[in-house]
């Protein structure tokens, strides 16, 4: 009983002893965060529990939150402490940006943290590996953005999807006098695109009837859950819950199930397609990941999913803020319905199409103004390999995860201006002295890092841009796109592993005189 009562007695010990040297230890960071000045934006720091709780609360609109605190802080980066001492790094400096992405690449990588927290959804695909498998990966699909593919996908595939799919369902819905969800349209265009493109595969998703594919649902959720798994104060918990295949994680199980389903089937199809032919008229990015000798099912399952992510999700949500800001503007409007109508896209001529749509630079850089203020990726992740510290000072350990914030960056006055909140794309052009015409300015990838940057930069950038021109060229002068929006509101941007319009996009489509 002693013996016990002595023991009690020195644990009880060791950890006031403990608490008090870490209380003496931080006491300057925890007095600070307990009670920040008046006009400070940080959140309150508690001990063991960090800001969790002031994080929890904005966590539904994360992006803008965390924009507003980064970008009033005089180095545009800001530390938060999380559960048990973890730190989160976060910043809107362009040197940073330019130190985590390029500078010290090897020091930042996906890490251990955000692989696990990805590798039910998206296994070892390439946006959720580092090294060889990186390379291996990038390298081949490397292929699939050479100037060849580019005007076929353009000429052939966009153009297809376009006049037989999408111009046809608007028209059915101007007379219905239907209210479409204009990002689920968006969304479905893009993932036959990139389906065709990327696995000459045709899944036939936007069609009049828009069907509801238990794939496209599974794919949704399993993107929500996966990115949800992030906001767990411990990631223990989401670890127990899919160990006893409860809750959330039973869901995802069965959404990710799905989603590998599809995936296999697109696979096999394509070794069938192979095996029957000995040379393919056309070689998309999945044959030449089956003709490079790497037979294990899993791995290019893996593969696939990342790429429909990529190519579904992205283009998707730029094109539907861009819509929304169009509308809402319409000199903006105008402008690029007059650059449009310059244009012959010549319907027997891929090349053309092409070359026109690579020539339409007042609406490049109508887009890029949309994604300055609506990224596809607000906001995206790192972890540290080793101990580091930032241009601006800032001190990093091995393990901290590091986001760099192009939302942040996006309403940054430092970077853009006092006219930051005004969507201009004239900010991107410059008149030419003798022809007056328009030419693009772009900025550096480290100031406006939506498509990534560094060795890392986004390998599908120009595809994108012109699938996203294209389709841009097809509507615009045939129909106008009206948002219905109760009057004094405005759509909510929302952040999962991709950003969306809460609630989806709700329109009206005209017919223009």
């Amino acid at each position: 009983m002693l013996a016990d009562l002595e023991l009690s007695t020195s644990l009880l010990y060791g950890l006031f002893t403990f608490i008090t040297l870490y209380l003496i230890k931080n006491f300057t960071s925890i007095y600070k965060g307990l009670f920040p000045s008046k006009s400070s934006k940080l959140p309150r720091s508690f001990p063991i529990f960090g800001s969790y709780f002031t994080i929890l609360k904005h966590i539904h609109h994360f992006a803008n939150w965390s924009s507003d605190v980064v970008n009033s802080q005089p180095s545009n980066t800001v530390v938060f402490r999380r559960f048990l001492g973890q730190r989160q790094v976060i910043t809107s400096n362009p040197a940073n940006v330019q130190h985590i992405l390029k500078t010290k690449f090897n020091v930042y990588q996906k890490g251990s943290f955000g692989s696990k927290v990805l590798y039910d959804f998206l296994g070892h695909g390439i946006f959720n590996v580092d090294g060889e498998s990186w390379k291996f990966q990038r390298q081949l699909a490397s292929h699939e953005f050479n100037t060849k593919s580019l005007r076929k996908f353009v000429g052939t595939v966009v153009d297809t999807e376009l006049k037989e799919r999408l111009i046809p369902i608007l028209n059915n819905s101007i007379g219905n006098q239907d209210i479409l969800d204009f990002q689920d349209i968006l969304q479905r265009f893009a993932f036959d695109n990139i389906c065709s493109i990327a696995f000459g595969y045709d899944p036939e998703y936007l069609l009049p009837s828009l069907p509801e594919a238990k794939f496209a649902v599974a794919f949704e959720n399993a993107t929500l859950l996966s990115s949800k798994r992030f906001r767990k104060i411990v990631q223990l918990v989401w670890k127990i819950q899919k160990f006893f295949n409860l809750g959330s994680e039973k869901e995802l199980k069965e959404s990710v199930e799905v989603v590998r389903d599809f995936a296999r089937e697109v696979m096999r199809e394509k070794k069938e397609e192979l095996q029957e032919k000995s040379e393919l008229q056309t070689v998309d990015l999945l044959s030449r990941f089956l003709s490079s000798g790497h037979s294990d099912e899993v791995f290019i399952t893996d593969i696939i999913i990342s790429f429909i992510l990529a190519g579904r999700d992205t283009t998707s949500a730029a094109l539907t803020w861009f819509f929304y800001l169009i509308a809402t503007h319409p000199n903006v409007e105008s402008q690029i319905l007059a650059e449009i109508n310059e244009k012959k896209f010549d319907k027997n001529s891929e090349i053309s199409v092409y070359d026109e749509v690579k020539e339409m630079i007042y609406t490049h850089a109508a887009l890029c103004e949309s994604m300055r203020l609506y990224p596809p990726v607000p906001t995206d992740g790192k972890q540290a390999t080793e101990d580091d510290v930032l241009p601006d000072g800032t001190v990093v350990y091995k393990g901290d995860r590091v986001v760099f914030h192009p939302y942040a960056m996006g309403r940054s006055e430092k970077i853009w201006g006092k006219d930051w909140a005004e969507f201009r794309p004239e900010r991107w052009l410059q008149k030419d002295g003798v022809t007056g015409k328009w030419n693009f300015i772009a900025r550096d990838q480290y100031t406006y890092p939506v498509f990534q940057a560094g060795p890392r930069v986004c390998l599908g950038k120009e595809m994108a841009f012109l699938q996203m021109k294209r389709l841009v060229a097809g509507i615009l002068p045939e129909f106008r796109v009206v948002p219905v929006i109760e009057k004094g509101k405005e759509p909510v941007f929302v952040s999962y592993l991709t950003a969306k319009m809460q609630g989806g996009f709700p329109v009206r489509i005209q017919q223009r005189a």
